[in-house]
This record gives structure tokens, C-alpha cells and sequence, in this order.
């Protein structure tokens, strides 16, 4: 499945500054990917933490972006971009708290496909934040680029 392999591959990045979302994704495990639907877990690091220990805001932005993205890929060779991203949170993550991902396309309205975000905390399974997502085409083909 491609669009397994490729969030796979970015979660084996090494996190650096100048790559925003490999810093975000090192280290997501992908359980599943297809038909629609994405479940990954994932470990809070300490990189990713603000001075409390909790984990930022713009990283759960960033990794519901590229989860929402691949669960739409895991349906059509297709890579879309978010041209609108609405997030609730509910409750924080900490440091080396392990979270539950799941992302799953709900509508398609032409040339745009909703898709739903829900992270939670692995043990308790108290929601964390849900992110609602409008996806839109985009030119680049994820599968052919190096990275």
C-alpha cells in the first residue's frame, strides 16, 4: 500500500528545524492505512513539547494535516492539500504520553474530500482533539518524490 509507505517512510526522518513535518511525524508507528481510513500511534517527544511538557498545538496541526492526507491516498493516487482545517481540543497529551491517530474520509464534493481527525490518549482514550479537514487536489505526486 503506498500511502502507508509513504507516511512510514516520513516517520523514519530524522527530525530536523528546516523540515517542519518530519519533526512533527519522526516516530509515528502506522497500524493501518486503506480504504479510506488511517490509525496510528504515537509517543509523545520531548521536541515537540512547550514548556510544560505538553504537547504544541502546531504539531497536532501538522500531523492531522499529513494523516488526514494519507487517508484520502489510501483510497486514490492522490495527493490533496488542506484548503480548510478546523481543530477542537479537548484535553493535552504530555511528554511520552502515547496518543492514538485516526483519520477517515467522510465526504467528497467534487474536486474536494472531507476527512476527520481524532487523536486520543492511548490508555485512557480521552479525546485529545478532532480536526475537520477539506482536501483539494494538488499537482505533486508524493509516491515519485525523494526524500
Amino acid at each position: 500500500m503506498a500511502a502507508k509507505k509513504w507516511l512510514e517512510s516520513l516517520s523514519r526522518i530524522k527530525p530536523t528545524l528546516g523540515r517542519f513535518s518530519s519533526v512533527s511525524l519522526s516516530g509515528i508507528h502506522v497500524i493501518s492505512a486503506n480504504h479510506g481510513r488511517v490509525l496510528c500511534s504515537f509517543c509523545i517527544p520531548a521536541y515537540l513539547t512547550d514548556a510544560e511538557g505538553y504537547w504544541q498545538t502546531g504539531a497536532i496541526a501538522t500531523v492531522m494535516d499529513v494523516v488526514g492526507a494519507v487517508a484520502i491516498m489510501s483510497t486514490e493516487d492522490t495527493l490533496k492539500v488542506t484548503t480548510d482545517l478546523a481543530i477542537s481540543f479537548f484535553s493535552q497529551a504530555k511528554f511520552q504520553e502515547e496518543v492514538e491517530i485516526e483519520a477517515q474520509t467522510i465526504e467528497q464534493k467534487g474536486k474536494l474530500t472531507m476527512v476527520v481527525v481524532h487523536i486520543r490518549k492511548k490508555g485512557s482514550k480521552q479525546l485529545v482533539a478532532v480536526g475537520r479537514l477539506w482536501m483539494a487536489f494538488s499537482s505533486a505526486r508524493p509516491f515519485e518524490s525523494k526524500l
